[in-house]
């Protein structure tokens, strides 16, 4: 995982960056992100055509070509690494009118009452508006569907 930023009360927020670190985070977080992150990472490698020499060290340039074309999804941690709210935000953090950003927390809960703080510095960092209205899915639908 990559660091992102800290946020109030001894937590940070890191990018989940590969497919098994997204596969630890609905065992901690009781939700699907690990669905939409191999359906964002499948859909942004398959255009992916390698320059190096087959076989080997083909997929060497895999890794960076994916994170510059698919959405952010991080995840917030305490002090002590418990998963605490999972975040899925734009293409590299930058405002896209046409994206839906997903905050949640435990089992697709709202985490504004408990991480609100923390999610606004996520904001501030990113230069994201991240109010509660603009981020979480209420009225019935779930974020991350198993």
């Amino acid at each position: 995982m990559q660091y992102i930023c800290d946020a109030p009360g001894a937590k940070s927020w890191f990018r989940i960056e590969t497919k098994g670190e997204a596969a630890l985070e609905p065992d901690a977080m009781q939700h699907a992100v690990e669905k939409y992150f191999r359906q964002a990472w499948d859909a942004a490698a398959s255009p992916y055509h390698s320059t190096a020499v087959p076989f080997i060290e083909q997929d060497i340039g895999l890794k960076p070509h994916v994170q510059r074309i698919m959405p952010l999804f991080l995840t917030l941690r305490s002090a002590e690494g418990d998963a605490l709210a999972t975040a899925m935000l734009p293409l590299g953090g930058r405002y896209d009118s046409a994206f839906r950003i997903i905050i949640v927390g435990l089992e697709n809960r709202g985490p504004y009452p408990e991480h609100g703080e923390a999610i606004r510095k996520l904001g501030e960092h990113l230069g994201l508006n991240l109010d509660r209205i603009y981020c979480y899915l209420y009225g019935g639908a779930i974020p991350f569907r198993k």
